[in-house]
């Protein structure tokens, strides 16, 4: 049970850690220190629901319609490609565009909304969570374990990612490193969309 759960803590820890558009919205929201905490914890527990449909055998399904790991895949590649350009565009526009805490704040429902739609409408988490991350809990004695440790390690991600993003704060309020930062971020969306339509 214990290895199982370490085992599910570092799969799940590894696969959020890179860069992604969900990402970056924790860390914008945190830098903006507005509604950090319903960001993260709607991040986290749309994790948490995913990865218990993998664990609970939905990521078998993709064995029984051998069509859906393709239009995941390559749905999910197209998301990624779409929001790397849209991250490439901030970069470009720069200026007060990109500045952590001036600007209109939109209310708690617009945020809660996009924080789901970037989770929910990205095909990439659900090849994560519910194929990837449900197909290798299959392969552990305690596969309950396994999704636990997973899911905890959404957790602990997103809340560090959300409050520990005013510890950047004062290298990314300067506009040009918020460039830097969207470049990065467009650049790794693009390498996990080459992986996918390559895979």
């Amino acid at each position: 049970m214990v290895y199982s759960f370490v085992s599910g803590f570092a799969l799940g820890f590894g696969l959020i850690l890179a860069i992604g558009a969900q990402n970056a919205f924790v860390l914008r929201q945190g830098l903006r220190q507005s509604h950090v905490f319903w960001v993260c914890f709607v991040c986290a527990l749309s994790d948490m629901v995913l990865i218990a449909a993998g664990v609970a055998g939905i990521g078998a399904f993709s064995e029984a319609a051998p069509w859906f790991e393709p239009l995941m895949r390559y749905g999910g590649a197209a998301f990624l490609i779409w929001y790397g350009f849209v991250s490439l565009n901030r970069a470009w526009r720069g200026g007060d565009a990109l500045r952590a805490s001036e600007g209109a704040q939109p209310g708690l429902a617009a945020t809660v909304a996009t924080a789901l739609a970037l989770t929910w409408l990205n095909p990439h988490v659900y090849i994560d969570t519910v194929l990837l991350i449900g197909s290798i809990a299959a392969q552990y004695d305690s596969r309950i374990g396994f999704g636990a440790g997973a899911c905890l390690a959404s957790f602990v991600f997103f809340f560090s990612l959300g409050y520990g993003a005013r510890l950047l704060a004062p290298l990314l309020a300067r506009p040009r490193a918020w460039q830097v930062l969207e470049l990065i971020i467009a650049a790794t969306l693009w390498i996990i969309a080459a992986r996918l339509l390559l895979a």
